[in-house]
């Protein structure tokens, strides 16, 4: 079972430490402690309080569609040539870069500034994790321990 400490679930979820301290003083969160004493709080459990607590912008297209992975953000950049185009899109924390014809930005009216929703329709998804840093021993130092 995944145990996060406090930093790194805040960071996950966007929010402060201090939040999340909240949610385990308001009994939303559990927690324990790990090896080291460091308050943390399950994985699992988490992912259910993000997945409860996510607030998505409504869809201002109104139009149903198959594709299920949509993101509504605001367009940041637009890089365009004679034929291509690559437009940048900040939905909440992720970024969204997607490549399409210069007809298509200007038909859309894309600049910078303005609403767009980035539609993803993938038969492949990676799924990658983070590498497990551990700790280095008492007396080891960290720069040897990344060398091993």
């Amino acid at each position: 079972m995944a145990q996060l400490r406090v930093k790194d679930a805040a960071h996950y979820l966007g929010v402060s430490d201090d939040t999340v301290r909240r949610w385990i003083e308001s009994g939303a969160l559990t927690n324990g402690l790990d090896e080291s004493g460091r308050t943390v709080v399950d994985g699992l459990e988490l992912a259910r309080l993000a997945r409860s607590n996510a607030v998505l912008p409504d869809d201002p297209s109104g139009i149903g569609r198959s594709a299920r992975n949509r993101f509504v953000g605001l367009v940041t950049a637009v890089t365009m040539d004679t034929v291509m185009a690559q437009v940048e899109i900040q939905c909440g924390p992720h970024r969204i870069v997607s490549l399409m014809s210069s007809e298509a930005v200007r038909e859309l009216g894309l600049e910078p500034g303005s609403v767009a929703i980035a539609v993803v329709k993938a038969t492949t998804v990676i799924v990658e994790t983070p590498a497990r840093v551990e700790s280095p021993s008492k007396g080891e130092s960290p720069a040897r321990r990344a060398d091993q």
